[in-house]
């Protein structure tokens, strides 16, 4: 249960942190209103490793499907935990977003565009190719789930590992962000979503967009398995 509460807990703030960087930079009156990209970045990279850091201990810090799914293929965790972890992070999305629709709520109303307010919680491409768009997703968390399981075991005890995590998004922000977002995880993206379809008022074109929003809730657990299954082969 300990281990729950802090999924929960931790991927609420994750969405907190990271999408409230979206809807600073987003959403109409906000005083941060046109940050650019680098502050996009630093903000989701601070989003995941804050949360990290604080409840690593009690979880493993997971915060995302994928990153769950490859730690019970490595045998980091046992497959009966996993139902749990999954529920408690897409329960903790959900509620970070609502929490922002409510801290944000004056700002979403200045802002005349269903899109730009849908872009604050849920990812989109730049250019829509499915085939593209999957692969975008698939490679980013690859790289993220690979990269993690490869980080030594002790970092975590003097906190240099929440350090190479804050590193890892930041790089795949940089590299595969303009493409799809990089959502990389479906309680980041899926809950928020679907956040945004119950709560957030229609002006007009409110759409919260299922024909792309599978592909942050399949790639990312496509690519977690296969690069968990990697790892193994070369480290295990």
């Amino acid at each position: 249960m300990k281990a729950l509460i802090a999924e929960f807990i931790g991927t609420m703030f994750l969405v907190l942190l990271g999408d409230g960087v979206c809807c600073n930079v987003s959403l109409n009156k906000s005083g941060m209103k046109g940050g650019n990209t680098v502050h996009i970045l630093i903000g989701w990279g601070m989003a995941v490793m804050v949360p990290a850091f604080t409840f690593g201990a009690a979880s493993g810090a997971h915060f995302n499907p994928a990153v769950t799914i490859g730690a019970a293929i490595r045998g980091g965790m046992a497959w009966g935990q996993v139902p749990g972890y999954i529920i408690a992070q897409m329960l903790g999305g959900f509620c970070g977003a609502a929490i922002l629709m409510v801290l944000y709520g004056d700002h979403i109303k200045a802002t005349d565009d269903d899109a730009t307010i849908r872009g604050c919680f849920a990812t989109g491409p730049s250019i829509r190719n499915t085939g593209l768009n999957f692969l975008s997703e698939f490679v980013a968390t690859f790289i993220l789930v690979f990269t993690l399981a490869s980080i030594p075991g002790d970092a975590g005890a003097s906190g240099v590992s929440w350090v190479l995590v804050y590193g890892v998004i930041v790089a795949c922000g940089a590299s595969f962000g303009g493409l799809t977002g990089y959502a990389m995880n479906a309680a980041r993206d899926a809950a928020p979503r679907f956040a945004y379809q119950l709560l957030a008022p229609n002006k007009g074109a409110k759409d919260p967009d299922w024909a792309y929003g599978w592909i942050p809730v399949v790639a990312p657990i496509c690519g977690a398995i296969c690069a968990s299954l990697l790892w193994m082969a070369v480290f295990a």
